[in-house]
């Protein structure tokens, strides 16, 4: 895995540096849209291309990830949730000739609003700062992984449905990657490094599921996330720097998955949920619980 995690980021960085050089000397910037999964539109901000974070503030981890699980559904007041337009009248007709409210068409929708919660999450300074890690294209894409997991592991009890469903979303995911390798300036064997990445994928998405089974190894998850998401250089273990980040991301996890359980069918087919916010996080010396 961490071979070839070397041959795709090594690629991905002498290519987007090239990319960087031609765009500074045309002055262009150049802007891809969605096709096929467009029905609901995937943020882009600033954060997704920036290298790194400030880190003003040393977050005490210790505090993080003991509260009880709670459901993560929004309340149905809240200014953030995203509802189906409700049509009336002969524009209701229309779209339901047009299988607009097939169950197709509406999973599809649900999906897309599911994957801008991930996006939501990967993308913002926060979740870099709390776990003291560097904005970069690897960690970025381990992050969404993570997340993704974390999303196809709740569908799943859902049975028949979740699978379909976690289908389409694998699909928005699979497309908005293909962007951002794009975007990081591999435009030559692309086929080839989201292979690759395909591949890594589906390694980190069997060793999240076996290191959360009831007969795992208790520090089984901790080794997961280090080697998928903190270790560049392949050490089997954290050093005691990094240890702390390491267990705090197992409690938010675990606590993740418990909360994802806890929220209802309709929040998770409809995208009307939202991870844990970790924008205000303590500080050192803050002695405030979340």
């Amino acid at each position: 895995m961490f071979s070839r995690w070397g041959r795709a980021i090594a690629q991905i960085s002498k290519a987007g540096c090239q990319m960087r050089i031609i765009e500074f000397k045309n002055h262009l910037v150049a802007h891809q849209h969605y096709a096929k999964v467009a029905a609901a539109s995937i943020p882009t901000t600033v954060d997704s291309i920036e290298v790194g974070c400030p880190q003003n503030n040393m977050v005490n981890l210790d505090k993080m990830f003991w509260s009880k699980p709670c459901s993560l559904a929004l309340a149905l007041d809240s200014p953030l949730r995203i509802e189906d337009p409700k049509y009336e009248g002969i524009r209701r007709i229309i779209l339901k000739l047009l299988l607009f409210y097939s169950k197709q068409s509406t999973s599809i929708r649900g999906a897309n609003v599911v994957y801008k919660r991930i996006v939501s999450q990967v993308d913002k300074h926060a979740i870099y700062n709390v776990f003291n890690l560097e904005k970069t294209f690897k960690t970025t894409f381990s992050l969404l992984v993570l997340h993704m997991w974390l999303c196809l592991r709740r569908l799943k009890e859902e049975g028949n449905d979740g699978v379909g469903f976690g289908q389409y979303l694998y699909e928005i995911y699979n497309h908005d990657l293909e962007l951002r390798v794009s975007k990081a300036g591999v435009n030559l064997l692309l086929t080839r490094w989201m292979k690759d990445l395909e591949k890594i994928f589906y390694g980190n998405v069997v060793a999240y599921g076996a290191a959360m089974l009831p007969e795992a190894k208790k520090e089984e998850l901790a080794n997961v996330i280090w080697r998928n998401i903190f270790s560049d250089d392949g050490a089997l273990e954290p050093d005691n720097a990094v240890k702390h980040a390491v267990q705090a991301m197992c409690r938010y996890v675990r606590r993740e998955a418990s909360c994802l359980s806890l929220t209802d069918k309709e929040a998770m087919f409809s995208g009307n949920f939202m991870f844990t916010s970790l924008e205000n996080a303590p500080c050192q010396g803050n002695h405030a619980r979340r």
